[in-house]
This record gives structure tokens, C-alpha cells and sequence, in this order.
């Protein structure tokens, strides 16, 4: 039986290999007939003869529709519909404001001009157009009478189920809110293209030439595929240019290459397999992941498995009330079968237009941070209120203290910007103890050459804790000295400790304590001549005490925690 293998690359050819597999095992394709791994691992073979005849563009379609249908707008107006058809029922539909922003998001969505495009395309196709075009002309009303209504959502139920109708509006949300995020200006995702049949442009694009390249000679061909190697024709070469953030235009921009000359072109397989990289990703909550474990192919699979649809919920919540995605990706790069390995890159990529691909590299350092019972314990706190408003912008602190971590950063700038926050909202000292424990348990991580964490790790921490606590004696003295109800009069004076701690200044730093205890009958902590010279002392017990003086003090849960 003649094969061609699929080979392991960069992580969007990988992604796309995996996203292969994943439309494999949906369609009727046979595994270990059809395809299959081989077997060093190393790659997916597909038989040539199954390849060259097989509908690749019905497989893509139904394989995206699978996967990402539940997290687009479709899925979250059927849901509005049949919520509002359950009201009617019960006889507990009322003209409210709810009700009247339900219907206002089906009117809006289902008239998009994408999904007008759409219907376009298929009405000569499915049952019943008029129910579409009698919306086009007439929306749906609060002021209708409830019969009225009831009858318009279920014909619009009706109507929007057809696998015509799902297949198509899905697919319309798709293109643009989740595959452009890896490719576009090409097939359906070329401006000039909009309003045509997808499957025909995609058909064109790629699944044809596809199938010709496989059944074609290339004897004579002269030029090679960038990416696996093989020999193909003038007319065959798609440029890499349509994979976002991969390479420029290169029809205008020719001077990264040696001699101007454009060498940087794939195959139709290769091409057709990067079409495939936003279904190798996993998209969980508001971001799409990819762990590119390049041990092997089924370990790349199985790494990047879908097994359900939990995080599939962008489109009903604006923000992620909890971020599955960090949890189910730590489970994965501490599963037991990955736990020597000294790097895995998890590649990340949010849904929004102008996000970036952020790259990091699992050290065994970070392996070990997140290994840490305290550490996973505080980002679960964090987990669960993540949003904080600094000024006029909203952080979710939870993902940057995870991102902080992978990228081998410290927690630092964010924790000074929160305690910077909490001087307007007490709301956020929480927060930046949480955030300022996890730095402790990194602090340690890295110096582990130097101790045994699990003998001296809690002597430590809580001997910065204890910083913390002679913050908190000097503003209760200060407050009480003041005769003062709430810490207005330290603003000022926090505000310049965070200032010199954020550039390291530990003269300005110990010049202002200073002035500080000597308006008070408190002894000086010993902690600020021990860190003197330190750096990394002068950051843990200057946050710390920081902390303190803000309003942080010693709890019992926090013993506990230790």
C-alpha cells in the first residue's frame, strides 16, 4: 500500500497535524487502513489512494463545525431562542429587559452581513428561505403578541437547524473569529471572496490541489517544498504567507532573501496541513493552547486531545469565571509521562483580533514552582475573584501571575501596581498578599541549590510574614497617634516606598522607614539592616512590610496555609 508520511515540524505544522488526526478519527476514514502513525512515531501516514479520492473539504467542514461550533454566536442564539420559547411555555415570558435583549442579539446576529452572505449562498438549498427573509423584513418585537412570537422563534428554530444552516452560519462565525486568528487572505478569508460559496472557494484552494499533487508526476518539478522538502511544480507552490505572523508579503517584500529571490513556498499537503492549525490548538475559555511535546507524534496527539467542549464558553460570558484553561494544561505538563522532560512549549493565543501568539518554555525550575501544594493553592484563590480594576483597565491577575511564571518573570510589577490600586480600593490587598505569597514559594524555587525547601521553606516564608506583621504595628501606632479612623494619612507616604521599591532604591527606601519609626516608640525590625546590600532580601521584606502598613496582617488561615 503506497503512503505518504505527514512529518513533525515547526508547532502550526504540528498543530495542524494534530488537528488532522483529530478530522481523521471524526470522518469515516478507517484508522490503520487510512491512516495512521507510523511506526519510529515520528509521523502520520495517510494511504495515497484514499488521499487522492477522499472529500478533504467535507471532512474540514464538519471537523470545525464539530469542534467550534458550540463556542460561536449560532449556538448562543439557539440557546436565547429556546430559553424564551421555555418562558412561554411556563407562561413566565414577560417584555423586560432581559427579554428585550435577547431578541435584539438574534436580530443582530442572525442579520450580520456575514451570515446574510451566508444565506445567500444556500437558500436556493434549504426548506423554508422565507422564514429568513420574512426576519429581514420584519424582526422580531417585544411588542409582538406572545403567539406571534412563539410561532417566529420556532420557525426560526426550525429553520436554523438544518445541517445546511448550521453547517453554514457556524462556519461564518468560525472563519472570522477563530481561523483567522492563524490564517488569512486567502480561500473564504480573502476580502474580495466574502460573499462566495465557502466550500467552493476552499474546495479550489485546497482540497483540490491536494488531491492533483498526489496523482501528479514530479519528475521534471524544480522547486522544493520549504517545509518537507519535496519537489513540486511552478503552479503548485502557495506561499507562506498566508499563515498569520509566519512571513510578510512577499511579493513586495523580497529583501529577507538571498538575492531577492522567493524561495519560501509550500506544497499543497504542506499547505493544506497548516490550514489545518487552528484545530490543533484547544481552545479553552478565552485562549487557545497548544503544548508542542515534540517527543513523539501520538505524544503530541495525546497532549493536545480534545476530550470535551468545558471550555467552549467565550461567546455566553465575556469573561471566563474560572480559567479551566491554565488548570487543564498544568495537569498536562505535570501528567507522569512528561515529568523529565526538561522543556515543553505551550504556545497560547487569546480569541481577540489583536492578540499575539506568547510563547514559553516549561523549565524544570517552573515545572517544579507549579508542583508546589502552597503555589497551586493561592493561584485557586486567585482563580476565583481573577478580575481586578487597576484605574481605568481590568487585569486578570490570576492569568498574569500564571503567565509570570512560564515566562520566568517575577510577580513584582503586577504586585506593585495592586498595592498602588489598593490605595484607592482596600478590596485589592487580598489580592496582592496572594500574589506576593507565590512570589515567596518562586523566590525559593530558584534559590533550591542553596536549602531544602520542604525542610526550610516554611521557617522562611513566615519569617517575611513576620515583616508583615511589624508593617501592621506601625500603622496601627501611627493611626492611633493620628487619632485616625482609616490609613488616609499613609497614602502619600506608600506611595513613595512602592516608588523606590519598583526602581530598587534602597537608600530612598530605609530614609523614609526611618523618618517613619522615629515619629513612633517602636524599635526599627532588625529585617531592614539584613537586607541592606541584598537585593532580593530588600524586595521580599520591602513588600512584605509594605503589605503590613497597607492593612495586611497575620491571620490564622494564614498558619494554617503554612
Amino acid at each position: 500500500m503506497e503512503c505518504f508520511e505527514i512529518i513533525t515540524g515547526d508547532f502550526l505544522k504540528n498543530a495542524g497535524l494534530v488537528g488532522m488526526k483529530y478530522m481523521l478519527d471524526l470522518s469515516e476514514a478507517q484508522e490503520n487502513v487510512d491512516y495512521g502513525i507510523n511506526e519510529n512515531k515520528q509521523a502520520l501516514w495517510i494511504c495515497s489512494e484514499f488521499a487522492s479520492e477522499a472529500d478533504w473539504t467535507d471532512m474540514y467542514f464538519k471537523a470545525f463545525v464539530h469542534y467550534l461550533g458550540p463556542a460561536t454566536v449560532y449556538q448562543t442564539v439557539l440557546e436565547k431562542i429556546q430559553i424564551n420559547l421555555d418562558k412561554m411555555e411556563k407562561d413566565i415570558w414577560k417584555s423586560e429587559k432581559t427579554e428585550k435583549e435577547d431578541l435584539k442579539f438574534i436580530n443582530e446576529k442572525l442579520l450580520s452581513n456575514s451570515y446574510q452572505a451566508g444565506y445567500a449562498n444556500i437558500k436556493e438549498k434549504i426548506n423554508n428561505p422565507e422564514i429568513y427573509e420574512k426576519l429581514k423584513k420584519e424582526k422580531l418585537k417585544d411588542k409582538m403578541g406572545i403567539e406571534e412570537l412563539t410561532v417566529r422563534l420556532l420557525e426560526l428554530q426550525d429553520f436554523l437547524t438544518q445541517p445546511l444552516c448550521k453547517e453554514t452560519f457556524c462556519m461564518k462565525s468560525i472563519i472570522y473569529n477563530y481561523i483567522n486568528r492563524f490564517w488569512d487572505g486567502k480561500c473564504f478569508l480573502l476580502r474580495a471572496n466574502a460573499k462566495k460559496d465557502m466550500r467552493t472557494l476552499f474546495e479550489k484552494d485546497f482540497s483540490e490541489p491536494f488531491r492533483k499533487y498526489l496523482k501528479d508526476g514530479h519528475e521534471k518539478a524544480k522547486d522544493i517544498c520549504i517545509d518537507c522538502g519535496m519537489p513540486m511544480n511552478p503552479k503548485e507552490k502557495v506561499s507562506i504567507a498566508f499563515m498569520t505572523e509566519m512571513a510578510d508579503d512577499l511579493t513586495r517584500k523580497r529583501s529577507a532573501f538571498w538575492n531577492c529571490k522567493v524561495d519560501a513556498f509550500l506544497c499543497p499537503v504542506c499547505a493544506f496541513v497548516y490550514s489545518l492549525s487552528p484545530l490543533g490548538f484547544q481552545l479553552i475559555g478565552n485562549k487557545f493552547v497548544f503544548l508542542n511535546v515534540n517527543e513523539s507524534v501520538q505524544t503530541l496527539i495525546g497532549h493536545n486531545r480534545k476530550e470535551d467542549k468545558a471550555g467552549l464558553s467565550q461567546e455566553k460570558e465575556e469573561n471566563e469565571k474560572y480559567p479551566v484553561w491554565f488548570a487543564k494544561t498544568m495537569n498536562i505538563v505535570l501528567d507522569k509521562k512528561i515529568k523529565e522532560l526538561s522543556n515543553i512549549q505551550v504556545i497560547l493565543r487569546g480569541i481577540n483580533a489583536q492578540d499575539k501568539y506568547k510563547f514559553s518554555v516549561i523549565h524544570k525550575d517552573t515545572l517544579n514552582i507549579f508542583k508546589l501544594e502552597k503555589v497551586r493553592k493561592n493561584l485557586d484563590k486567585l482563580s476565583k475573584h481573577p478580575i481586578v480594576k487597576i484605574k481605568n483597565e481590568y487585569v486578570n491577575v490570576y492569568e498574569d501571575a500564571v503567565m509570570n511564571i512560564l515566562q520566568y518573570q517575577s510577580q513584582y510589577g503586577l504586585l506593585n501596581r495592586l498595592l498602588k490600586q489598593a490605595l484607592e480600593q482596600d478590596g485589592t490587598i487580598g489580592t496582592a498578599f496572594i500574589l506576593y505569597h507565590i512570589q515567596l514559594w518562586m523566590n525559593l524555587i530558584h534559590r533550591e541549590s542553596e536549602m531544602n525547601i520542604e525542610r526550610d521553606g516554611g521557617k522562611i516564608i513566615m519569617n517575611r510574614f513576620s515583616m508583615r506583621d511589624k508593617g501592621y504595628e506601625l500603622r496601627k501606632e501611627i493611626l492611633r497617634n493620628k487619632n485616625a479612623a482609616s490609613d488616609e494619612c499613609l497614602r502619600g507616604t506608600i506611595y513613595q516606598l512602592l516608588n523606590a521599591l519598583s526602581v530598587r532604591n534602597e537608600e530612598k527606601f530605609i530614609e523614609i522607614i526611618m523618618r517613619m519609626y522615629c515619629s513612633s516608640k517602636l524599635a526599627m525590625p532588625d529585617g531592614f539592616v539584613q537586607m541592606l546590600g541584598n537585593q532580593d532580601l530588600f524586595q521580599e521584606y520591602g513588600y512584605a512590610f509594605l503589605l503590613g502598613l497597607k492593612g495586611s496582617y497575620q491571620k490564622k488561615e494564614d498558619n494554617k496555609d503554612e
